[in-house]
């Protein structure tokens, strides 16, 4: 059946810089398929992750690997047997969660795997060495032979049990050399990831002082834009004033002049005031005048009676007259004088 998918994910890959050891080198200019495969005929587990006709991940899962979380969107784990520390990077801390899961669940099947396999080579061992035990029984029981014999044939099996062990030690010790330096390459990717995780610490850290500073400064320059309108409203108004103030204006500067022509009739007017209060002492004086002759028109009644009725017709004509001009001239004193006053 060969390998089988049994869980796909998109994320950005990355890999630990093989030089520094420190940094982050992107595989991947975008976010990639990631799956988890899982091979029958093996009983193995493997990430796998190509992008375009590259592959950029291939990593076995074995019972002694860890996936780390270093953040809410970011995970990574150390493969020894590629040499290399595997960073992932994904647009939400649900998907960061849910591949961290099955990675656990991935881990420990490999691990059920493991043991099976070690059972099956354990138990095919013993029946071998059974076997190995009864043919020498078998082989003794037919061929009875001396005792110098019997001890060559035990210290030959001697040596070959010592010859195996031996073998078999430095079997261990290669692998236990092996695991040792897999394990000082992880502690080494784990100090390097904590490393980074404290720099993108400094990091977020400067950022969040940043953008606080920012916006306190967008606050202080809302402020400053309401200050601004408020301002606006205010020189609004101002002009407003203004122009009501320079209509006010125009129309003073328009009765100024309007009396400022009726000033020039003023001279005009006082001239010919004068002229009508000549006029009216001279009628005063022929008033005057007028009076005398009557007085004397009296006298020359008295003197005759029949001139006196005559007279005294032409009299009373002549002051009616004379009451209707001295009315009409106080009539028109007084116009000129309200005239007089009013201007």
């Amino acid at each position: 059946m060969g390998e089988q998918p049994i869980f796909t994910t998109r994320a950005h890959v990355f890999q630990i810089d093989p030089s520094t050891k420190k940094n982050w080198v992107p595989a991947s200019k975008q976010a990639v398929t990631v799956s988890y495969f899982y091979d029958v005929t093996r009983s193995s587990y493997r990430i796998i992750s190509v992008d375009g006709a590259k592959v950029i991940i291939n990593s076995t899962i074995t019972p002694n690997m860890t996936f780390t979380k270093t953040s809410q969107k970011f995970g990574q784990w150390a493969d020894s047997r590629a040499n290399t520390v595997f960073g992932l990077g994904f647009s939400s801390e649900q998907q960061l969660t849910k591949f961290a899961e099955k990675f656990q669940e991935v881990k420990e099947a490999a691990k059920l795997a493991r043991e099976k396999s070690q059972e099956k080579i354990e138990t095919s061992s013993n029946h071998s060495q059974a076997s190995s035990v009864n043919g020498t029984d078998d082989e003794k029981a037919s061929h009875a032979g001396p005792a110098d014999t019997h001890l060559k044939s035990e210290n030959d099996k001697l040596k070959i049990a010592l010859t195996q062990s031996a073998a078999n030690v430095k079997k261990w010790e290669i692998e236990l050399q092996t695991l040792r330096e897999s394990n000082a390459r992880l502690t080494t990717a784990l100090q390097e990831s904590a490393a980074s995780v404290e720099q993108w610490k400094k990091q977020f850290s400067i950022c969040r002082d940043e953008n606080d500073r920012l916006r306190h400064k967008i606050d202080e320059l809302e402020e400053q834009c309401n200050e601004i309108n408020r301002e606006k409203e205010k020189n609004s108004q101002l002009k407003k004033r203004i122009e009501e103030l320079e209509s006010e204006l125009r129309e003073k500067e328009t009765e100024l002049k309007d009396l400022r022509k009726q000033s020039e009739i003023i001279p005009q007017l006082m001239s010919e005031c004068d002229y009508v209060s000549e006029k009216l002492e001279a009628a005063e004086r022929d008033n005057q005048n007028l009076e005398d002759k009557v007085r004397s028109l009296k006298t020359d009644i008295e003197e005759s009676k029949y001139r006196q009725r005559h007279l005294k017709v032409e009299l009373k004509s002549f002051l009616e007259v004379l009451d209707g001009k001295i009315d009409d001239l106080h009539d028109f004193r007084r116009g000129l004088s309200k005239l007089g006053t009013d201007n």
